[in-house]
């Protein structure tokens, strides 16, 4: 039986953001209710007569600002020490996202990922699986033996790439295949991944040939990363890692594979249609399409924003016909805990005056300010992922204050309010997740100042590695994309 560890620390962090991601931010399992995130540790699976899973630690929090040293350190040292005490491990399936940003180091995957290569001793294999807005440095990945990412961008594969990264590694030390080479190259272009979503072109079409390339014979995966433009480092870039026991396949693979991303890069473009926080509320108030979906898509808790922006709640009711309530909109979630607290004191029904948002923000900018609302408790309501929360109307427009961070992608996450029964949902999100993606009869994604504002030029990056496409365009052309072979 072949003893396989199962671990990892999985976060993206805005280091725009100015919220900072403690221990309380992450969902910490281990044992038995580690095994059971995954289908493929199940004693059923086909898995089970080949392999002993043993569970070690895995951290996962929502997008926000960078970790705290002393929250990374702790599971860090947990997840080692667990390394150490089950001891000898053939192998580790390494779940991680790869845009984790920590306070006081540049790349805290490479550090994290040292630290168990330490743990684990020389011979184990490291099968890494990540999420496509993952960071790519060499330093990070050379102590990785086998390393997949997501496919698609919205994330519907996301069990499929850990699965995968599972059976990969299941099957190279069964078979005694042991080390592969691994063709690695970064891209100089870094893009938000609202322009790179895997629906469009030129991303469809370039993800779509991963599978081609891991077919081919002495071919084993083949990943791209279009890297996370909300961090500010040296490692932020996109980059592409072909895994083989051919070398010289799996360099030109690789080769080809950035080759294409460089010349595609001026066709990204955003997922949808854009416009400002004013242009996109007139556009869907005129528009005949109910409900319309606006993306809030600067203050997106799920890509790392700190989500207690109410820029886009003064917006909406500086509209005449959303303030009068001739039109209605439903705004989820600000966090504001205070604000929460404040209305279920004063009960349902009960006219309240908080000043919303800016718990994290304020002093970041006048779009960071809170915003006087007065309006009534039209909703109280609580459950174990995001707290209670508060639905708060004033005129037409419903605005869910929330306790916690928290993303609102499917129809439960809106609890008892209906988001089809409004003229207008404005969401903190980039690309619509499927169920809101589903509803929509049009939408627009609202370039709006937040944590991750999807204008990169105006956020102020002043530490990436230059030059670097979109930053540097003009007598920038043919960099140099010879992959090395780790």
């Amino acid at each position: 039986m072949l003893r396989i560890g199962i671990g990892g620390m999985s976060i993206e962090s805005s280091q725009f953001c100015p919220h900072r991601s403690a221990y309380e931010d992450f969902r910490v399992t281990r044992d038995g209710e580690l095994l059971d995130r995954y289908t493929w540790t199940d004693p059923e699976s086909d898995l089970a007569d080949l392999v002993e899973w043993v569970p070690l630690v895995h951290a996962v929090a929502l997008p926000g600002g960078p970790v705290e040293r002393a929250t990374y350190e702790r599971i860090k040292t947990e997840l080692t020490d667990r390394i150490r005490e089950e001891e000898p491990l053939d192998g580790l399936v390494y779940d991680i996202h790869g845009a984790m940003s920590v306070v006081g180091l540049d790349d805290a995957e490479a550090d994290l990922t040292a630290a168990v290569r330490d743990a684990l001793g020389p011979d184990a294999l490291i099968s890494a699986a990540m999420d496509l807005h993952g960071n790519v440095s060499r330093a990070f990945a050379e102590p990785l033996d086998l390393l997949t990412a997501h496919r698609l961008a919205p994330h519907e594969d996301a069990w499929e790439t850990r699965e995968r990264a599972a059976r990969k590694l299941v099957e190279r030390l069964s078979r005694g295949l042991g080390r592969p080479h691994r063709a690695w190259v970064q891209v100089p272009v870094l893009l938000p991944g609202e322009k790179t979503s895997t629906r469009l072109e030129p991303a469809k079409s370039l993800y779509r040939r991963l599978a081609a390339v891991e077919a081919l014979d002495g071919i084993v995966d083949a990943a791209v990363w279009v890297g996370y433009a909300w961090a500010d480092e040296p490692r932020c870039r996109a980059a592409v890692v072909v895994t083989g026991d051919d070398p010289d396949l799996a360099v030109d693979q690789a080769r080809s594979l950035a080759q294409r991303y460089w010349d595609v890069r001026r066709d990204f473009v955003f997922v949808g249609p854009t416009d400002d926080a004013d242009g996109c509320v007139r556009r869907a108030v005129a528009s005949p399409a109910r409900p319309f979906l606006i993306s809030d898509s600067g203050d997106n808790p799920t890509a790392g924003g700190a989500g207690d922006l109410a820029y886009m709640l003064g917006r909406l009711l500086a509209h005449e016909d959303l303030a009068s309530g001739r039109v209605t909109a439903l705004h989820p979630g600000i966090t504001d805990p205070e604000a929460v607290a404040a209305c279920f004191e004063a009960g349902l029904g009960a006219e309240v005056k908080p000043a919303v948002g800016g718990g994290f923000s304020a002093g970041t900018g006048p779009h960071a300010e809170p915003y006087a609302l007065t309006g009534t408790v039209t909703a109280l309501e609580s459950d174990d992922v995001g707290g209670r929360r508060a639905a708060v109307t004033r005129g037409g427009v419903t605005v869910v204050l929330t306790e916690r961070r928290r993303p609102f992608h499917t129809r439960e996450d809106f609890g008892s309010l209906d988001p089809t029964a409004y003229d207008l949902v404005v969401v903190k999100i980039g690309y619509l997740e499927p169920y809101l993606h589903d509803i929509a009869a049009d939408w627009l994604l609202a370039l709006t100042p937040g944590g991750v504002d999807q204008d990169l030029l105006r956020l102020g990056h002043h530490r990436v590695e230059r030059p670097l496409y979109p930053f540097d365009d003009k007598d920038f052309e043919n960099p140099d994309l010879t992959p090395v072979l780790l």
